[in-house]
């Protein structure tokens, strides 16, 4: 059995054999074992946009703060060390020197964490196994056995009716997986594919 923290509720983990998911509605930072996880906290807080939707921010002069997110990534963090297993965040995420975790080379290797608990810790492209995008994605593991991914650098996947339609320039600035989808929750932009999922349980 593999328990599955923060799924979405329609998501790819639902319904899987062998898989016990937690949702938003069941607070996976209640998990308290024993099964090895896969962690997929949520990631607002932590990205490139920490602070918030950049037209909210001046329109309204609310800033969000950097690494609120009630606690998710640390209870993801403590879940991952204390039974085994995997937890994802997108590159770039705040959270890995926030919480000490050695930052792996873009282009990937499984590198050690250097952290106190045998973590390691890698960069990869979720295009790669599926996703529209590239979405290269940190990963940090402990008590697995480390698979050999598909490593590398992709080539941009800019959307072409987002080019024509807007402009290089700004197809650019939204990138690869703003390009698609809306809202904090969009299931084109957070979904984990399949094969990348497999490979993760």
């Amino acid at each position: 059995m593999i328990a599955a923290l923060y799924v979405a509720a329609n998501g790819s983990y639902i319904g899987l054999p062998g898989v016990e998911p937690w949702d938003e509605a069941r607070d996976a930072r209640l998990y308290a074992g024993p099964w090895p996880v896969v962690a997929h906290p949520p990631c607002q807080r932590w990205g490139k946009f920490w602070f918030g939707q950049p037209l909210h921010v001046k329109l309204t002069g609310q800033r969000k703060k950097m690494g609120d997110d009630g606690g998710c990534f640390r209870a993801a963090l403590h879940a991952v060390r204390e039974w085994g297993g995997i937890l994802e965040h997108p590159w770039g995420s705040h959270a890995w020197p926030y919480f000490g975790l050695r930052l792996p080379k873009r282009e990937g290797g499984w590198i050690p964490a250097m952290d106190l608990f045998g973590g390691w810790t890698c960069c990869v492209e979720q295009g790669r196994y599926g996703h529209y995008a590239r979405k290269p994605t940190l990963l940090y593991s402990v008590g697995c056995k480390l698979p050999e991914l598909d490593w590398g650098i992709g080539e941009p996947r800019l959307d072409p009716a987002v080019v024509e339609r807007m402009g290089l320039k700004r197809a650019k600035r939204l990138g690869e997986v703003g390009a698609r989808g809306g809202g904090k929750d969009s299931a084109p932009r957070i979904g984990t594919p399949t094969p990348f999922r497999d490979l993760l349980l």
